[in-house]
């Protein structure tokens, strides 16, 4: 009959005991203290203080660029106003003080985000010659004016939305 033998039994160091308490109380600190730093990353019940144009509009464009481009051309007639696509075009508008000088503005709003490269105005100029409509230059300056008057409107509108 073949006796058993029994596994050689395993001895450890005395001081490898007292290590087994510690680990686990450092590995505890360290994993409390992590979630501690994660639940402070939350961010809670914190104010929203930037408002995403994405977010605010159900429209293809950024809606404060497309409400103040509305209202600057208001002073000429609307031809075309496609809120998804971002295009607002003006028909021939002559000013009562100068009838024989007409106007036509195309604002393009390219983008959702409220930035200056968003926005793309466009005007053609006519003069009447004779009784006809001649083509003439538009000045630089008065492009530059209708997009600056546009952008200032927008940003205005957005701080309105966001002090509200």
């Amino acid at each position: 009959m073949q006796m058993m033998r029994k596994p050689p039994a395993v001895t450890r160091a005395p001081f490898a005991r007292s290590r087994a308490p510690l680990a686990r109380a450092a590995t505890t600190a360290l994993l409390g203290g992590t979630l501690a730093l994660l639940a402070a990353c939350g961010g809670g019940d914190r104010p929203r203080t930037e408002l995403q144009a994405a977010q605010l509009n159900t429209i293809g464009v950024n809606a404060y660029l497309w409400r103040a481009a509305l209202d600057t051309v208001s002073f000429a007639p609307l031809l075309q106003a496609d809120s998804n696509g971002g295009v607002i075009v003006t028909d021939w508008y002559a000013n009562p003080s100068n009838p024989n000088e007409r106007v036509k503005v195309t604002v393009t709003i390219l983008d959702q985000d409220l930035r200056a490269d968003a926005l793309r105005v466009a005007a053609s100029r006519q003069v009447n010659e004779a009784g006809n409509w001649v083509e003439a230059p538009v000045q630089a300056a008065t492009v530059q004016k209708l997009e600056d008057i546009i952008l200032t409107k927008a940003r205005d509108l957005r701080r309105q939305a966001l002090a509200s």
